[in-house]
């Protein structure tokens, strides 16, 4: 009879780095995005942008642990701080664990691309439209997953064969967190709340995946720039909803994000609209 493996057999660590220079050909040095690369413009050189240990492992039958720092965050003009970037388990409440309970600080299940991990990607960064819904494409809550065998399978697969696949997310995703994104508390007592329908579908040697999400909450301005006006409480509600679909080996992307952002002229706005076909994988820029 096969002896078990001890919990402490499962744990397994991997990890990766990755490094730019982003002013061959630059063209405007005072170009500058708070949540982009901090190598951009004027006194930008050789630049660590990811510096990742990944702890993780299926400890028990239906108990999945994830725990990744990263050694490249920074915080005002200091680079090269560690801060935490996913801590979380997973609680599988079947057999096969198709129904899912996630706790800790992990990635919200908004968009495509802001579920692909960076080793997987092109190394580009993601689109702005669906990326600037969640800075660091994560937050500390609760998120509930259900997508079938077989399903997560197909996910897991996709990753494992270099197809550039966003990761086991489930079918079906809703969750709770606080929203004022990663290492943050809450700070207006107003959770967000999430929701992901996903449909991967197997074609002969072709996968499509469309997708619909949506989430909303209220988020609180930690700072402003000088003369920016606001309300007392520096709080404004916070909704988005935004569709995807993705064709795998051939790829074609739709994406469309609508905002809704109080106390401005804006009622809805369409901020991407772009297709891209590449053959194997995914391409982080239009090319129609």
């Amino acid at each position: 009879m096969q002896k078990q493996k001890e919990w402490y057999e499962s744990v397994q660590i991997r990890g990766y780095l990755q490094t730019r220079y982003n002013r061959l050909f630059e063209t405007n040095p005072d170009l500058k995005c708070e949540q982009c690369d901090k190598s951009w413009g004027n006194d930008g050189g050789f630049f660590i942008r990811r510096m990742r240990i990944i702890f993780y492992g299926q400890i028990s039958k239906r108990v999945y642990f994830y725990v990744q720092p990263d050694f490249a965050s920074s915080a005002g003009s200091t680079g090269h701080l560690a801060q935490l970037r996913d801590a979380y388990f997973d609680l599988g409440l079947d057999k096969n664990n198709e129904f899912r309970i996630r706790l800790g600080q992990s990635k919200v299940p908004y968009g495509f691309e802001n579920m692909q991990s960076s080793q997987n990607r092109l190394p580009l960064d993601r689109n702005d439209a669906l990326n600037s819904a969640v800075s660091n494409e994560r937050d500390l809550g609760a998120f509930f997953y259900w997508a079938p065998k077989a399903t997560r399978a197909l996910y897991s697969s996709l990753v494992k064969d270099g197809l550039r696949g966003s990761g086991d997310y489930g079918v079906f995703a809703f969750g709770a967190y606080n929203g004022q994104t990663a290492n943050q508390s809450e700070k207006n007592n107003n959770l967000h709340f999430v929701s992901r329908i996903s449909c991967p579908i197997k074609i002969k040697n072709q996968i499509i995946e469309p997708a619909i999400q949506a989430y909303s909450g209220q988020f609180t301005l930690l700072s402003t720039s000088s003369g920016v006006k606001k309300n007392e409480e520096s709080t404004y509600w916070d909704e988005r909803v935004a569709g995807t679909f993705v064709l795998i080996l051939n790829h074609l992307e739709y994406k469309q994000n609508i905002i809704s952002v109080e106390d401005l002229n804006l009622i809805s706005l369409p901020i991407l609209l772009r297709c891209k076909i590449f053959k194997g994988g995914i391409l982080p820029y239009p090319i129609c």
